[in-house]
């Protein structure tokens, strides 16, 4: 989706992460450990309960794929289409490389900074679901309303669960890592496909 010719999800990410460091730098009341701590992230995976969080969207997808394939076989054309404009599936090492660094700006932008501010006003589960609605809007793509719709669902229900990542852990890099796995999982699928 466009707003004054440029794309929402691109324009979004690239402003939550001006935000973030912005709000990072002129915080001085913030510990050095506010949503980006590469420190955390062995503490973090030590966790074994973190782990299920991490692995549900990559589980997700592979039902959103599974189901889409069985009964709404023009959702994965709408799919390449929407992500063929941000990555590049002739290189692997690029589209892997790709892949990372979109997860991470994303996780910055809308969980280290939108989902963090907002949870300052409401309660988490309210946090994760005005984060996770904008975040699906943002990347709205033209098309069939089933299969938008469709799209829009599972993007929305990974996005509740990479919040839940981010909220138990205060750590983008965790987040941005279950983001990238989700998101690799159905790349090859589209590749290999």
């Amino acid at each position: 989706m466009k707003f004054f010719g440029l794309h929402i999800a691109g324009t979004t990410v690239i402003v939550g992460i001006v935000f973030f460091f912005i709000h990072r730098a002129s915080d001085k009341s913030a510990p050095p450990e506010d949503g980006l701590s590469l420190k955390a992230i062995r503490i973090n995976l030590k966790d074994k309960s973190i782990w299920l969080w991490i692995t549900l969207p990559l589980l997700m997808n592979l039902l959103c794929i599974l189901l889409a394939t069985t009964f709404l076989p023009e959702f994965m054309e709408h799919l390449a289409g929407r992500t063929e404009r941000l990555i590049s599936f002739n290189q692997l090492a690029l589209l892997i490389l790709q892949l990372a660094i979109l997860a991470l700006g994303e996780e910055i932008a809308w969980r280290g900074f939108f989902q963090k501010q907002v949870s300052k006003w409401l309660p988490i589960l309210p946090t994760l679901m005005v984060t996770s609605l904008l975040f699906s809007i943002a990347h709205f793509t033209v098309g069939d309303m089933v299969v938008v719709s469709y799209d829009l669902f599972f993007i929305f229900i990974n996005s509740m669960l990479y919040g839940i990542v981010f909220h138990k852990t205060n750590n983008a890099w965790i987040s941005a890592f279950s983001h990238f796995i989700a998101n690799l999982s159905v790349a090859f699928l589209l590749f290999f496909m």
